[in-house]
């Protein structure tokens, strides 16, 4: 094979194992679904690490398939829960009753940190070293174009449902070509009976990831099990129970509360004898946000609605309530069902509704590996209400249920839908049953004479029948509500929990003291190197910095440290963003991640044909625009036109991309160590995705001010350089 094949398949194999483990590990690791980007930082840092260690002559991809085997076998053999002791955020622990191992977060995120970072830095080493024999440009345009067609293998099989076996041999059999005694090069396991034992740990952990996901579902989302527990169908998602199907004469009472609390209307022509029952219904046409396995459905047409429009965002769970729920609700000819993001349908439908519920919408998992803005976090926002509020009728309803847990969370809700509606909302909770709460706000609160009355049993699957009365909620004002600029909801108040600071100070030492190591290492290193790695050869040579290269080459390179930190903050934001144009579906995060690539190729484009004599101008343009986007958040400016909105915010949102492409570009075409400069850009990337939990303070907005601050120091060290060289 040629060094461009190498490259690409390296590359593919990078990106592809990279999301791979991050829809993998949190199935079977509780809470690593709300810690992803420790998955995705861990990377980073192995493949900074990996590209730093380009020069050493001991081959590190050598031990890629034990340290696959050892991570594999660290999940399978080890069953972990981990206890996060503040009462200021709220993650969801595992409902399972198989024996666990618990852990504080503190001390199980940094273990899984350098075990990731090991395996991406073994698997980066190979990268660098093929990327290194190519010049500087054609090998990072093979790198992105690898890691592109990484992140299309991934959509495919996500959007074919295909289970993780099916993954990680595709990652295997690319490896196996890398691994053999004529591609491996100097190192441990050159040897053909090297290769063999290569290609048995490889087979190993196939076999062990194949018995982990028997009798398993694997969504785009999560890994789904499906069990019967007496007369329910029970449905857990990542090792935490999610929902139960029964009759719903067998479910809690708030399912029906919206339909007995107000007084009813004539039955609609299409009720049959069940709807009857309740007289005719109050609400005819009702959505539903978050439809899941279908009781919430089943409750509006039992009580006479004319039609429902049933939304939820998991096609598998949608069709597990199609083909397992007693009560067959989808199967009813008044349903419509929308695989959809909640947000994204409430921003494209043009229908109104007489009620809007929230059917205990719960995601259990994250937006993307690159924000901490869980799945339907942007669901819970001033904004998302507020669109709620234009899709009601003149007498609409909006109601929202859940299991809250924390008396804060409930205020958060309730003032959150004061503001969006500008009206006192109605709420009560059953602080004995984990806080469960039924918010009700809209025009249609004002036919209430009174207080309904209340159940006293919420006959809770897996729950004490016994009575829990509610209470009528007085929400506390201090509490701030959520926005899409500030998305957190479970997180109390403005600031960074303790066990986050204390990972992430942990995180940052482990890759200061790696990364202190891996230049001393790719520094002192007696061993010749690789050809492609010394300095003498035509890209290096060519470069203007050629005859200070030695002196470089041991030098961390600042001006990639900060362009590869800015770029990871302005991805991270341009993410968050996509979902709230287009939805927080796994379609829209496999094409955001897909479209920062193509940008970077397209920057790469520009570059290799273009001199860029003057990067002060294009950081001046990336820096205006970060400018306007600051002024212009999506959504500030509304539009007549779907396609002419989602063209204007997406120019919007690509246009710093692809300045900040064409800085790094123009930066990477004269380097003299394309190993070392890809490296740095990486471990800066790193950094930058620990600075994106300062959103957790300020918001996302504020982050466009770090991201201008990043690139105009890269300028400047951009500079620096260039005068110290003249």
């Amino acid at each position: 094979m040629t060094p461009g094949v190498r490259t690409f398949l390296a590359s593919f194999l990078v990106l592809f194992l990279e999301v791979a483990l991050i829809r993998w590990m949190p199935a079977y690791v509780r809470l690593l679904a709300y810690f992803s980007n420790f998955i995705l930082l861990a990377s980073f840092l192995g493949i900074g690490i990996g590209c730093l260690l380009a020069p050493v002559r001991r081959s590190l991809f050598a031990w890629f398939p034990l340290v696959l085997t050892a991570v594999v076998a660290a999940v399978y053999f080890v069953r972990l829960e981990i206890a996060v002791p503040e009462s200021g955020s709220i993650y969801f622990t595992s409902g399972s009753v198989d024996p666990k191992v618990t852990v504080e977060s503190t001390m199980l995120l940094p273990i899984v940190f350098v075990i990731v970072a090991a395996l991406f830095a073994a698997l980066a080493q190979r990268m660098a070293r093929e990327m290194a024999a190519l010049p500087p440009l054609r090998a990072y345009t093979i790198n992105l174009a690898g890691s592109l067609a990484g992140v299309a293998a991934f959509a495919l099989m996500s959007w074919m449902e295909w289970p993780p076996v099916v993954w990680f041999a595709l990652a295997c059999a690319t490896a196996i070509p890398l691994l053999a005694p004529s591609a491996v090069g100097p190192g441990l396991q050159s040897r053909p009976s090297h290769f063999v034992a290569n290609v048995v740990l490889l087979a190993v952990s196939l076999g062990m990831i194949h018995v982990m996901a028997r009798g398993t579902l694997w969504s785009p989302y999560y890994r789904i099990d499906v069990r019967q527990e007496g007369n329910d169908t029970v449905v857990d998602v990542n090792n935490i129970f999610h929902q139960s199907m029964a009759p719903l004469a067998h479910k809690e009472y708030f399912y029906e509360w919206p339909y007995s609390t107000f007084p009813s209307t004539q039955p609609s022509p299409q009720a049959d004898s069940t709807s009857l029952r309740a007289g005719g219904g109050p609400f005819q046409d009702v959505l539903i946000l978050g439809a899941g396995s279908g009781t919430d459905v089943a409750a509006a047409l039992a009580h006479g609605v004319r039609h429902v429009d049933a939304v939820e965002i998991d096609p598998a769970i949608q069709r597990l309530g199609r083909q397992l729920h007693p009560d067959k609700p989808y199967l009813d000819p008044r349903v419509t069902m929308i695989n959809d993001d909640a947000r994204h349908f409430l921003r494209t439908t043009e229908k109104k509704y007489d009620l809007v519920v929230f059917a205990l919408i719960d995601s259990l998992t994250m937006q993307s590996s690159f924000s901490g803005v869980r799945l339907e976090s942007y669901m819970f926002t001033e904004e998302s209400f507020r669109a709620v509020r234009d899709r009601l009728k003149p007498d609409g309803l909006l109601v929202v249920y859940n299991y809250f847990r924390e008396p804060w969370l409930v205020d958060r809700l309730a003032n959150t839908a004061a503001a969006a509606f500008g009206q006192e909302p109605r709420v009560h909770v059953h602080e004995a049953r984990a806080f469960l709460g039924v918010l009700m706000a809209g025009p249609r609160l004002a036919t209430l004479g009174g207080d309904p009355v209340v159940p006293e049993r919420v006959t809770a699957f897996g729950q004490s029948h016994e009575p829990a009365p509610a209470r009528w909620h007085k929400r506390d004002p201090s509490i701030e509500p959520a926005t899409d600029d500030w998305p957190f909801l479970y997180l109390r108040d403005r600031h960074i929990p303790n066990h986050y600071l204390a990972a992430l100070a942990l995180v940052l030492f482990v890759s200061v003291v790696s990364v202190a190591v891996a230049l001393r290492l790719g520094g002192d290193d007696t061993s010749p190197p690789p050809r492609s790695l010394r300095l003498g050869d035509e890209d290096a040579s060519s470069s203007p910095r050629s005859g200070r290269a030695g002196q470089a080459l041991n030098s961390p390179a600042w001006q990639f440290f900060l362009l590869g930190a800015g770029f990871m903050l302005l991805e991270t934001r341009s993410i968050t963003q996509f979902a709230l144009l287009w939805g927080s579906t796994w379609v829209v995060a496999s094409l955001a991640i897909a479209s920062v690539l193509t940008m970077a190729l397209a920057a790469n484009y520009v570059v290799s044909r273009v001199e860029i004599t003057k990067p002060w101008l294009v950081g001046g343009a990336l820096v205006a625009l970060l400018v306007v986007n600051f002024l212009i958040p999506v959504g500030r400016i509304a539009f007549d036109s779907r396609t002419a909105e989602s063209l204007f915010y997406a120019a919007l949102m690509f246009s710093p991309i692809l300045c900040a492409g064409l800085l790094f570009g123009s930066a990477i075409k004269r380097s003299t160590s394309v190993a070392r400069d890809y490296g740095t850009n990486l471990l800066g990337a790193m950094v930058g995705g620990v600075g994106e939990y300062l959103s957790l303070v300020t918001g996302f907005r504020a982050l466009l001010i770090v991201i201008a601050i990043c690139y105009l120091a890269a300028l400047a060290a951009r500079q620096n350089e260039a005068s110290v060289v003249e």
